[in-house]
């Protein structure tokens, strides 16, 4: 039992391989839009801004109001509720950035080169080749920015995957066939230990999904069922923030206690 997570720009083929992996493997295959659709149902918020917060880079506005972070972790909550049961591959941006420290998943970056997409760019959207080229060029720029912004990572790096396969020599079927060779190794099956840390991104995101609206620079994690909650407020609104946020959190799925600690801060 695994995850596989497949991180690719635009016409790089990587949705072609994510579908083929996951009929291989007998996978979930998830999309970014289907989980951009759930979440916006979930949490009642149009697709479009989800799609922004997702896609797009910060703006300078989202710095100061944590709009992108607030969408962003619903996006997060959603995803991950999904992926807790395994055997499922996930293609679209983040994922790898929202599984952190857990063994079981496969991270895959799938690449081309930029004149094989700018003409694939051409093909489905018309126009010339310098306009594609210019379309691919600023989206994998905004994909930088964004999870440079978000997370202090360039989303390119290398060293973020398993396994990085350019798509020339190997081709889609070559792919598909070194990712199932891949997740079927020791190092990628589900122990009792990766499952429980699994679990406890589960949890934490969902906690931290109800919260952020009422508090958005929280910082939530979780341990067995035993959330953690750091924040800073004004001592006058201490103990108001506390009870709230105990408030919006007890009661939620697999939430056994909750531990929380609000810093001083000045006005």
């Amino acid at each position: 039992m695994s995850i596989i997570t497949i991180s690719r720009g635009s016409y790089s083929r990587g949705k072609e391989v994510a579908e083929k992996v996951a009929k291989e493997l007998g996978y979930r295959c998830l999309s970014r839009d289907e989980i951009i659709e759930e979440a916006s149902d979930e949490f009642n918020i149009p697709e479009v801004k989800l799609i922004q917060a997702i896609r797009d880079a910060p703006s300078i506005l989202d710095r100061f109001t944590y709009g992108k972070q607030r969408f962003v972790a619903y996006f997060r909550a959603t995803l991950l509720d999904h992926l807790r049961a395994d055997n499922a591959v996930y293609h679209g941006l983040a994922g790898h950035f929202f599984l952190k420290g857990v063994s079981h998943v496969l991270k895959v970056r799938v690449i081309a080169d930029m004149e094989q997409r700018a003409k694939l760019e051409m093909e489905r959207r018309g126009g010339s080749y310098q306009e594609a080229l210019q379309s691919l060029k600023k989206d994998d720029e905004e994909r930088k920015r964004w999870s440079r912004h978000l997370y202090g990572l360039d989303t390119m790096d290398p060293s973020l995957y398993d396994l990085v396969i350019h798509i020339k020599k190997i081709d889609v079927e070559d792919a598909v066939g070194l990712i199932c060779q891949a997740v079927r190794s020791k190092h990628f099956q589900t122990t009792p230990e990766s499952k429980q840390i699994m679990e406890d991104l589960v949890l934490s995101s969902a906690v931290n999904a109800a919260l952020i609206s009422l508090k958005p620079d929280i910082e939530v994690s979780a341990n067995d069922g035993h959330v953690f909650v750091k924040t800073r407020a004004l001592v006058s609104q201490r103990a108001s923030l506390s009870q709230q946020i105990t408030k919006a959190a007890t009661g939620l799925p697999g939430v056994k206690s909750i531990e929380i600690d609000i810093k001083s801060m000045t006005p």
